[in-house]
């Protein structure tokens, strides 16, 4: 039986600032909104202000051996990782499905990453699995360390006792809702949310593909799943692909993570939804993991509200990812 993840117990002094209405579910603990949706996302999409994302949790590994080893387990190349350099990295299972996601840096003595909430647990379990006779040190530092985001996909680790000290000299803040509708626009996945146990990266554009999210590097020695990942890619056709939805915006409503998709003409359904958020220029969207034999002009239905489809995953060719927008 698989235990779901519980968010980290820390509430965000940020809380307090003028405005901010705090999120719900795994995102609870920092604000969604600091009263204004649309122009937080404005200033962020302008290059400006910092979200608060001190809700994920943060891990740290240290030691001599510590990227060599990340290297041998994950599909990131991390030997000769420079320090300061952020990076992106999958855990996959013997089949190539995606079991662990996590985001981070190096800095000459320790690797220190951000997963979602309520992971670190799970993760830092399984890497403490694999050290066998290797030189490294695992720990959580989720009450340590807190997790900033800044436009250009930019990301600071901030002592989580200098929060507000780090709002006051980032500001100004924009909430969890500004980022995930950038985010969504962007089409960049969010682990446990727009994936399921059955995805492998081909499906979600977590291949290296230039993008600052791209998790899997495809010039590198083995790793669990790689084989997988290495078949799907080389014939080009990934079971699934995810797909940015346009949802019709006549009805103040999003659909609950999890809704399936459904053909416009009726018939049995197609995919689920991911994240979906109110975006300050194209109104409602979404993204959908879909079937892969689905045509990408077909019209659709999420949660009786009809929705068409912007190409994310490329369903036949290539390296399976649109172009930059």
């Amino acid at each position: 039986m698989t235990t779901e993840p519980q968010p980290n117990p820390y509430q965000s002094p940020l809380l307090s600032l003028p405005g901010a209405v705090a999120g719900d579910g795994i995102d609870a603990g920092v604000a969604a909104h600091y009263g204004s949706l649309y122009g937080e996302q404005r200033t962020l999409a302008a290059g400006e202000g910092f979200v608060d994302l001190s809700h994920r949790d943060v891990l740290r590994v240290a030691g001599p051996d510590r990227l060599t080893w990340l290297h041998s387990l994950t599909t990131q190349f991390f030997e000769g990782l420079e320090p300061g350099r952020w990076v992106s990295a999958l855990i996959l299972s013997p089949q190539g499905h995606i079991e662990h996601a996590f985001t981070g840096v190096d800095d000459g003595e320790a690797f220190t990453a951000h997963t979602e909430p309520g992971r670190a647990a799970a993760l830092i379990g399984f890497l403490e699995r694999m050290k066998f006779m290797t030189r490294v040190e695992i720990s959580d530092v989720s009450d340590q360390v807190a997790v900033a985001w800044r436009p250009a996909g930019k990301y600071d680790l901030v002592p989580r006792d200098q929060l507000s000290a780090y709002a006051d000299a980032a500001g100004p803040a924009a909430g969890l809702w500004a980022f995930e509708a950038l985010r969504i626009e962007r089409g960049e996945p969010r682990f446990g949310i727009d994936t399921d146990e059955r995805t492998i990266p081909n499906e979600v554009g977590w291949l290296e593909t230039g993008q600052q999210w791209a998790a899997v590097h495809l010039d590198k020695g083995c790793y669990r799943g790689q084989e997988t990942v290495a078949r799907v890619h080389n014939l080009g056709r990934p079971p699934r692909r995810l797909t940015l939805l346009h949802l019709d915006g006549s009805e103040n409503r999003l659909p609950d993570q999890g809704t399936e998709v459904e053909p416009a003409g009726g018939g049995r359904a197609v995919g689920f939804v991911g994240s979906s958020a109110r975006h300050h220029e194209l109104g409602p969207i979404a993204l959908g993991l879909l079937k892969r034999n689905v045509a990408t002009d077909a019209p659709l239905v999420v949660a009786g509200m009809p929705a068409s489809q912007e190409v994310i995953v490329d369903p036949e060719i290539g390296l399976h990812f649109r172009p930059a927008r």
